[in-house]
């Protein structure tokens, strides 16, 4: 099952016509909590649940127990200044449970943004603790300003 086209076949030249699906699959974190044994994916529309257990089983090596399947409709919008509507396109979703003692658990892509939110805040400290101090040397001298400080 492919829409893409292909050159017309040649006599000695078989090479030339190689048939790849236009299938794919995308991991997506869902929005509400599942068990620990069931993944989401967003599909190709013109995949089939079994297609989709394929797919899986074969390429990847993962056993799927039962696969479950919905269309989610693509999100209309009124072009500004204009008398059409524009609609996006709709998504298949394949809900994949796994055996029971198996789970899936998003991996952490990104652990570098934990060591930078607290880089962040040790410099927000030592700036306050440096505002600190200066407003502390300068008490006793009221009503100038704190560029003329030495």
């Amino acid at each position: 099952m492919s829409t893409r086209w292909y050159p017309i076949y040649q006599k000695g030249g078989p090479q030339l016509r190689v048939f790849l699906p236009n299938f794919w699959m995308k991991l997506v974190r869902p929005t509400e909590n599942q068990p620990p044994n069931v993944v989401q994916f967003a599909c190709s529309m013109e995949m089939t649940k079994h297609d989709i257990k394929n797919y899986l089983e074969n390429i990847y090596n993962v056993k799927t127990v039962h696969v479950r399947t919905r269309i989610a409709l693509g999100k209309t919008k009124k072009c500004l200044g204009r008398q059409y509507i524009i609609k996006d396109d709709d998504i298949k979703y394949a809900y994949i449970t796994m055996p029971k003692e198996e789970s899936f658990k998003f991996p952490d892509l990104f652990p570098e943004e934990i060591q930078a939110e607290n880089n962040q805040m040790k410099a927000l400290k030592e700036v306050k603790e440096g505002t600190k101090q200066f407003l502390e040397n300068n008490k006793h001298r009221p009503g100038i300003p704190g560029w003329l400080t030495i």
